[in-house]
């Protein structure tokens, strides 16, 4: 069990009257429990709330109006994380899959799998089947494609990044979810905070469905896996994205921040780190 306090503030210069919806609580469910958090809106505003009940993913919708808004969010996350031998870790065949997790075998608009599937076969088809070869798809990402700040913009694909071999963590996770679908191997994007992350920014990593549970991927391997809190989840950036804005805006500010907490029974501050056990958070 490790515990961090975490947070972010935003600040946008509102030249319309505008409508938001930000992503940017901590999802809770059995292996992240939000034990305090607070949101503080200027000016104050109304706020919407929905939680998506597949998901967990916590929208909140406001209407501004011409003005300058700050959105600070802060929590207290105690995280209990699910480790597993990854060699008794198996993929789970169409045939057998719960219904709800068959949509996420499917292409979606930035995970192409359907544009991958010849590459996918030549690069990991004779992988053993597992969870190994949803590791050696991230072994390949890592090792072919450059991380690079800037190299990519909202509309690169994981096609493009396969052809163009750079992006950033999006791009890496976008290319593992398609590598993982072209498969038949369930996956989906996760949005995070990440301790470590330098500078600090909001991580995208992805999970895939193995047995009988998602389990973390980050092909990056920038930020220890145990120091990563989920956000949300969903087909692919489009679907959670941290803000979503409807009018005419900019971004002025966008700053986060992340540290472990002391454990309250030792005292002693648990230092996230990454492993060879497979990790679920969800």
């Amino acid at each position: 069990m490790m515990k961090f306090e975490l947070g972010c503030h935003l600040v946008y210069s509102i030249y319309e009257p505008s409508t938001f919806v930000f992503n940017i609580g901590v999802v809770h469910n059995q292996h992240q429990q939000v034990e305090q958090e607070k949101l503080q809106i200027y000016p104050r505003l109304e706020i919407e709330e929905y939680n998506a009940p597949f998901s967990g993913n916590r929208y909140l919708r406001l209407n501004a109006p011409k003005c300058q808004m700050e959105v600070s969010y802060q929590a207290t996350v105690k995280v209990n994380h699910c480790f597993q031998d990854p060699h008794q870790i198996r993929e789970v065949t169409p045939a057998n899959l719960p219904l709800e997790i068959l949509p996420l075998l499917l292409p979606s608009r930035y995970c192409q799998s359907d544009k991958l599937i010849n590459l996918a076969l030549s690069e990991f088809g004779n992988l053993s089947l597992g969870y190994s070869r949803v590791t050696g798809i991230c072994n390949w990402i890592y090792e072919k494609v450059t991380y690079l700040s800037g190299s990519s913009n909202p509309h690169t694909s994981a096609y493009d990044t396969a052809t163009e071999r750079v992006g950033v963590c999006r791009d890496f996770a976008h290319l593992g979810i398609a590598f993982c679908r072209a498969l038949n191997i369930p996956a989906r994007f996760v949005t995070s905070y990440a301790y470590g992350l330098n500078p600090p920014d909001f991580h995208a990593c992805f999970e895939a469905y193995l047995g009988d549970r998602w389990y973390l991927f980050d092909p990056t391997r920038l930020v220890p896996q145990t120091g990563i809190i989920r956000i949300g989840t969903g087909r692919d950036a489009a679907d959670v994205s941290f803000a979503t804005i409807f009018g005419t805006v900019e971004m002025n500010e966008m700053s986060l921040s992340m540290q472990p907490l002391p454990d309250p029974n030792t005292g002693k501050v648990g230092q996230p780190f990454s492993t060879t056990e497979a990790i679920s958070i969800s």
